[in-house]
């Protein structure tokens, strides 16, 4: 399993040779702007909510690229009506799809779409594929529903929102480690904004004091599991 950060809270994930891009929000990020967004192909969007910071370039790269978005129901229909193909899930559904098994995990934030369509409720993604399991969190408050997550299965690493002000900051992204029984943390929704800047030595200082690995990508960077 590979992770490449495409910057914000995007990823593109490569499992089992299929492409899953998760939550594309590539062409407005200045900080992301060495990535040709035209030239992305992804077989699966995995979008965690409806916010423009994580679905402002699902409709390009699935039509560039006959992509199913995996959401909730309210997204996926969103898109369908913009003639992009879709299968949508809700919290604590769960599907074996050809690269492996998702469920779709509780949240807390909101979700509505830069038109003020409604986006249905935040959630997040439990991925378990090529014998390695990942949870992507979304953007959500610290949640006592991340302690289930290690009841259903052992991860390898988890990617947090560690930015604050919107979501979790890093204190909290320790305790959240803490719940997922995960030492393994990949940071996002950092950097991005103002509001979410972060001193990256003293967040990766505050992990390692408590035995834990934060990773901090840079854009374009990548992980194999």
């Amino acid at each position: 399993m590979k992770i490449t950060f495409l910057g914000h809270a995007s990823f593109l994930l490569e499992i089992e040779g299929t492409k899953i891009i998760v939550d594309p929000f590539i062409s407005p990020n200045e900080l992301a702007s060495d990535i040709d967004v035209d030239a992305l192909r992804a077989d699966y969007i995995l979008v965690t909510h409806a916010h423009q910071d994580h679905i402002v370039d699902v409709e390009k790269i699935a039509k560039n690229s006959d992509a199913t978005v995996v959401s909730n129901f309210e997204i996926v229909t969103y898109f369908e009506k913009l003639g992009v193909s879709g299968h949508p899930m809700n919290h604590g559904g769960t599907w074996e799809f050809d690269f492996g098994k998702v469920t779709y995990t509780n949240a807390i934030h909101s979700s509505s779409f830069p038109d003020g369509t409604y986006g249905g409720n935040p959630g997040g993604f439990l991925i378990e594929g090529e014998h390695k399991n990942i949870y992507i969190a979304g953007d959500t408050a610290l949640t006592m529903d991340m302690k289930l997550i290690p009841l259903k299965t052992t991860l390898d690493v988890a990617i947090l929102p560690i930015g604050d002000n919107f979501t979790m900051g890093v204190d909290d992204a320790i305790i959240a480690s803490d719940f997922l029984e995960c030492s393994k943390i990949v940071g996002c929704h950092f950097d991005t904004f103002g509001y979410i800047e972060i001193d990256h030595d003293a967040a990766i200082k505050k992990f390692y004091d408590k035995d834990k690995d934060l990773m901090l990508l840079k854009i374009g960077e990548h992980i194999e599991l």
